[in-house]
C-alpha cells in the first residue's frame, strides 16, 4: 500500500454558488454564433449564473422555419438545470417570437417551467423603448423581405412607429453572424442622419452590438439596443438585478418599466 494520508470526511459549508444573486436560463438557437459572446460581455457580474441550452433550428431564416421552432422550445427549456430554481428564462430568437407571438413562446417555456418569469428579444426591446421614452424607432435587420414584413407589422401592431427600416438581406443565419460591427454601426449612422428617430433597434440575436453600443450612441446622439443587448438587460431586471453596467450603452443604466 502507498503511504497516503487519509483525511476522511472534510468539513465544508455551502454558499449561494455561482448564481447567488440570480439564475438566468437562456434558450439559444443551434446556429447562433453570437448570443453567448454578447451575454458574457453584457453580464460581467459576480453572483449572476447564466445557463444556456441549444434548440435545433434551420439555418435558412423563413416564416416556415421560424414556425417550426415552436415545438422545440419546451424540450430545450427542460434541459436547463432540471430540479433547480431559475429566476428568469430568455428565449433567443427575435423573428421566431414575432412569427409565433410572445404568448405562444411564453406558454411553451412554462410547460417546462410553470410560472417562470420569461422574456424574448422583442419583449425586451419593447421594454427598452419604453425605458428610453422612444416611439419613433429605426430598425436594422439581416432578414429577407418576408421576415422583414413580419418584423415591421409586429412592431406597428404594438404601437411602435417604424420611422426607418434597413436590412442586410441575409437568408442564412450563419452569414448574419458574420456581419461586421462596423457595417452595423455604419447602417445605424446612415439611418440616424436621414430620419428623425428616438432610438434604433437592431433585430436578430446573430448581430453584434455590445462592443459598439456606447460608441454608436456617442456618435449619433441616439439610444441604441439590439436583440441580445435588450434581452440581457431585461433578464437582469426581471431577475431583480438593478446594477448599472458601465460602457455598454444607456440601456444598462436604466430600470425596466413595471
Amino acid at each position: 500500500m502507498s503511504d497516503c494520508l487519509d483525511l476522511g470526511l472534510l468539513p465544508c459549508e455551502l454558499d449561494g454558488g455561482v448564481a447567488a444573486r440570480a439564475a438566468i436560463g437562456l434558450l439559444v438557437l443551434a446556429t447562433d454564433q453570437t448570443m453567448e459572446y454578447e451575454f458574457r460581455r453584457l453580464l460581467p457580474l459576480d453572483g449572476i449564473g447564466l445557463y444556456a441550452a441549444r434548440l435545433f433550428n434551420d439555418a435558412d431564416i423563413t416564416p416556415e422555419t421560424l414556425r417550426a421552432i415552436r415545438d422545440r422550445i419546451a424540450p430545450a427549456t427542460e434541459l436547463i438545470l432540471p430540479g433547480l430554481d431559475l429566476d428568469v428564462v430568455g428565449f433567443g430568437c427575435t423573428s421566431a417570437t414575432m412569427t409565433l407571438g410572445e404568448d405562444v413562446v411564453f406558454a411553451e417555456i412554462r410547460k417546462a417551467r410553470p410560472g417562470i418569469r420569461c422574456t424574448t428579444p422583442i419583449t425586451a426591446a419593447l421594454a427598452a423603448f419604453e425605458a428610453f421614452g422612444a416611439r419613433r424607432i429605426g430598425v436594422v435587420t439581416p432578414y429577407a423581405k418576408p421576415v422583414n414584413d413580419i418584423v415591421r407589422r409586429f412592431l406597428e401592431d404594438k404601437g411602435i412607429e417604424v420611422a426607418a427600416f434597413g436590412s442586410f438581406e441575409k437568408l442564412d443565419d450563419r452569414e448574419a453572424a458574420r456581419i461586421s460591427p462596423k457595417s452595423i454601426a455604419d447602417g445605424i449612422a446612415a439611418m440616424a442622419e436621414k430620419a428623425d428617430l428616438d432610438a434604433v433597434f437592431i433585430s436578430c440575436t446573430s448581430l453584434r452590438l455590445a462592443d459598439k453600443a456606447a460608441e454608436i450612441e456617442a456618435a449619433t446622439g441616439l439610444p441604441v439596443t439590439a436583440s441580445d443587448h435588450a434581452l440581457a438587460w431585461h433578464c437582469l431586471r426581471l431577475a431583480g438585478v438593478g446594477d448599472v453596467i458601465p460602457g455598454v450603452g444607456r440601456l444598462f443604466e436604466l430600470p425596466a418599466p413595471m
